[in-house]
């Protein structure tokens, strides 16, 4: 990796957080509490964006440290599973075994599923 990658890489992973940061925020003022919709969302298009990346890169040759910085610095600030398993827990821990459940599960579908999408998208439109 060069340096202008690993520039690249920490200047998006800031954009991608602070990015992370306004949409959580916007998603949480307009969606009743009870599970982490917020989280969801980010996860879920953050996962689509790398699809889309990922497959611009398999099927129309797209290459080069922005790729790079894109997929890495960008979406790894962007999403946050992190926070998805941290919720996931205080739901068990509340008793809302289902919330939980329904948690874990949904984030592992729907961003597999976005990713897959994404992909699938830049396969189509080669």
């Amino acid at each position: 990796m060069t340096g202008v990658t690993l520039a690249l890489v920490a200047l998006l992973g800031g954009v991608g957080a602070a990015t992370r940061f306004v949409v959580d925020g916007l998603v949480r003022d307009r969606v009743a509490q009870g599970l982490p919709i917020a989280t969801a969302v980010v996860n879920v298009t953050g996962s689509l964006v790398i699809g889309l990346l990922a497959g611009a890169q398999l099927y129309h040759a797209v290459a080069g440290p922005w790729l790079t910085a894109a997929m890495t610095g960008f979406c790894g600030g962007y999403t946050t599973f992190s926070t998805a398993m941290v919720e996931t827990v205080r739901l068990l821990q509340a008793g809302e075994l289902r919330r939980a459940a329904l948690t874990a599960l949904g984030s592992v579908v729907l961003t597999v599923a976005a990713a897959a999408l994404g992909v699938g998208v830049m396969a189509y439109a080669a």
